[in-house]
């Protein structure tokens, strides 16, 4: 069932149930406080079952190659998100805020796949990246993080260093983690960054112009609450 069409009826459908629970996750975030322990291993279990769910799928069908080693930035996001649900880490956040919240919509968006609805690649594609902005709206609604401007750009320069050793590894295995080496096999946004020196400059300036989009809500929350605690503060 390899036919998967650009904004084809399941690929639609499959986003506005996306964006209706994101939607409806910010909006009843206080009616949703109760059930907050609930959501918490929901998403946890979303996020495991995407990670190692196509690593035995590829394996019990004799089809494991060195590219699907759970290495791209979706599985970084993956190890961030996991990670923060035993240890608390300002830093670990920050890094997982601007990978793994508009990056994974961005990719459901304009997939990198090849199979339709119902086949359990398309699936587990839109599971995965759903479960992971999710997990980063789950980590500031009910977590209370929260991420400071000048993260934006320790953020991005984090993002680089990493990209670094998986460039050279890309090298040597021929692979293509983080889309480092060239577009995407599909048509997808990466289709547009041109090649050789100017794909690279293009990825930087669009990774960078991510980080300050993503920011910008932030910056509202955070503007909204130091402004209801200045008036609190005068009140007292």
């Amino acid at each position: 069932m390899r036919d998967f069409t650009l904004f084809s009826m399941p690929h639609i459908v499959t986003l506005i149930i996306f964006f209706t629970t994101f939607f409806a996750f910010v909006y009843y975030r206080k009616k949703l406080k109760p059930y907050q322990e609930m959501i918490k291993w929901t998403v946890f279990a979303l996020l495991l079952f995407g990670e190692l769910s196509i690593q035995l799928y590829l394996i019990l069908i004799h089809e494991y190659e060195l590219s699907d080693l759970p290495l791209h930035i979706c599985s970084l996001s993956t190890y961030l998100a996991l990670y923060l649900y035993f240890k608390r880490s300002q830093k670990a956040f920050n890094l997982l805020f601007f990978i793994g919240l508009l990056p994974p919509i961005l990719s459901m968006i304009s997939p990198d796949i090849v199979h339709q609805f119902p086949h359990f690649r398309f699936i587990r594609y839109f599971l995965r990246h759903s479960a992971i902005p999710l997990a980063v709206m789950y980590f500031i609604l009910f977590e209370g993080y929260r991420v400071p401007r000048k993260a934006i750009l320790s953020s991005f320069l984090t993002i680089n260093l990493i990209a670094v050793p998986i460039f050279f590894l890309n090298k040597l295995l021929g692979t293509n983690f983080f889309f480092i080496a060239n577009p995407s096999e599909t048509e997808t946004i990466l289709t547009y960054f041109g090649s050789g020196i100017m794909y690279y400059i293009h990825l930087e300036i669009v990774a960078f112009m991510v980080c300050i989009i993503t920011y910008i809500p932030m910056g509202i929350l955070l503007k909204r609450e130091n402004k209801n605690l200045r008036v609190n503060d005068k009140m007292n």
